[in-house]
């Protein structure tokens, strides 16, 4: 049985991981006297967040930015702090800071397009089908390169403005074993000793099949894809392509079946591959991914996670009970519980701005916790406030604030918390059945208001990993007697 002075004073490891960006001319005696200042202030744990505002001389898995996390990673172990790794410069995930495309120029991200038969077909081009839109007009469908991009890291002189690397093609599994042999396979050579020890695991950050698209009008999608979401839809798409771009309710279905089909062959081509990766070395794979109550995709993550960021839940409104984003810690915690996972873990309050109070800072990680989170993600320590770099997705919740000297209670809070939170047995016997790719929230909402706990079920977990019989659904340590169905969509 734990006792009172390891509730006083969890572990280390359970405390915040806030988002630690490295955005600036680093320097070894900088990290370290940072280091100190978190542990001082009960923040035992970070992510390594390359982000930017670095200088061109420190480039996205350098060796000089590697030598930085190095001395990093080497003062955490010395403290007996956890670090985990982010697998991009900058975000979303998928591109590693444009080398991807340096490289292999034919992984550059593709879509799926509208093109007008008396018009030449771009270079690289393939026409799929032919086609008429809504107004009666012939049209091919073509793949093709998208005009899309990730954020960079650098600067374009003093900023704001910064480099905008090209994005990946991440339905092709071909780019994530060239993620993996540019970044995982050497963050696992470069810190073998500290993995799974010190170094808990790997971010991926919102990985999008369209990375950050300057198009309109365009659908993910890539050279032979078609035949993969026919194959995950278990019917031939092809005859339905124009309902991509329709507006006609009646062909809605068709369109969130090729959305559905797009994320399951995600699983196929990127999440599946860094989860094995992440697991043949003892590290987890750590993140989320873009869409909030996107519960399926959780099973490849060792730290289900998700991220509260835009002001998409705030104190006072309807918005912590209503609408997708509201889901989402009850959708990580969830799958941590069905899984046998031990963590589940939070970004939150990324651009909230700079108007954001300390109240709220507290109540939204309140809200995380008391729905099971218990690692969370804090969005964001700055190492640098300097010129531009203040203004980078606010709010800098770390020690460039006046909050900064009483943090260390608000961190102890947030460490018991997601300390009690883990490898606790939890007691619920009520369940609300998902699709793979949404969490309902209106019988969420009902269930909250009236403080009646529960837990989402995917139908992959009934399905295959439950037992049903007269007593209940037993799934994990759990026995659900009510399942709820609160759903209008088929399963």
């Amino acid at each position: 049985m734990p006792s009172l002075d390891e509730l006083k004073n969890p572990p280390y490891e359970f405390s915040m991981m806030p988002f630690w960006f490295w955005n600036d001319e680093l320097s070894d005696a900088e990290l370290i006297r940072q280091i100190d200042d978190f542990e001082k202030h009960s923040v035992t744990g970070f992510v390594i967040h390359p982000r930017v505002g670095l200088p061109r001389d420190t480039g996205w898995m350098s060796d000089k930015l590697l030598g930085f996390m190095h001395t990093a990673i080497e003062e955490a172990a010395r403290r007996g702090m956890k670090v985990i790794l982010y697998d991009e410069g900058m975000y979303p995930s998928g591109s590693s800071s444009g080398q991807i495309v340096q490289r292999w120029p034919e992984l550059a991200c593709r879509c799926l397009a509208l093109h007008d038969p008396a018009q030449p077909l771009p270079a690289g081009a393939n026409k799929i089908a032919e086609i008429k839109d809504d107004a009666g007009n012939d049209r091919w469908v073509i793949d093709r390169r998208a005009n899309s991009y990730i954020r960079g890291l650098h600067y374009i002189g003093d900023g704001p403005k910064e480099d905008e690397p090209p994005a990946g093609d991440i339905l092709n599994i071909r780019t994530t074993e060239g993620i993996i042999e540019l970044v995982y396979a050497p963050f696992a050579k470069h810190f073998a000793k500290h993995l799974g020890s010190t170094v808990l695991g790997i971010f991926t950050d919102e990985p999008s099949a369209l990375g950050k698209s300057r198009e309109r009008g365009v659908m993910p999608g890539t050279t032979g894809s078609l035949e993969h979401v026919s194959r995950l839809l278990g019917y031939d798409f092809m005859p339905h392509l124009a309902a991509l771009w329709s507006r006609d309710e009646a062909t809605r279905q068709y369109r969130d079946d090729y959305r559905r089909a797009i994320r399951m062959r995600m699983n196929e081509t990127w999440y599946k591959p860094l989860s094995d990766f992440c697991a043949s070395q003892k590290i987890a794979l750590c993140g989320h991914p873009d869409a909030g109550d996107e519960i399926g995709v959780q099973r490849f993550f060792h730290y289900p996670g998700q991220d509260l960021v835009w002001r998409f839940v705030e104190p006072g409104k309807d918005t912590a009970l209503q609408g997708a984003e509201s889901t989402q810690a009850k959708c990580t915690s969830s799958a941590m519980v069905h899984l046998n996972r031990r963590r589940n873990s939070n970004e939150f309050c990324g651009a909230y701005g700079h108007q954001t109070t300390f109240d709220e800072i507290k109540w939204l990680a309140d809200w995380c916790m008391v729905r099971g989170v218990n690692l969370l993600i804090t969005h964001a320590f700055y190492y640098s406030v300097r010129g531009p770099r203040r203004d980078e997705r606010p709010p800098q919740i770390g020690p460039w604030t006046k909050e900064w000297d009483t943090f260390k209670s608000f961190a102890d809070h947030c460490r018991r918390l997601c300390w009690i939170n883990t490898d606790s047995q939890h007691v619920c016997d009520i369940a609300i059945l998902t699709n793979d790719d949404r969490c309902p929230w209106p019988a969420a909402a009902v269930c909250l208001t009236n403080q009646k706990d529960f837990n989402y079920l995917d139908p992959e977990t009934l399905l295959e990993h439950a037992t049903v019989d007269a007593d209940g659904i037993s799934v994990a340590n759990l026995r659900y007697r009510i399942l709820i169905i609160d759903n209008d969509k088929p399963l």
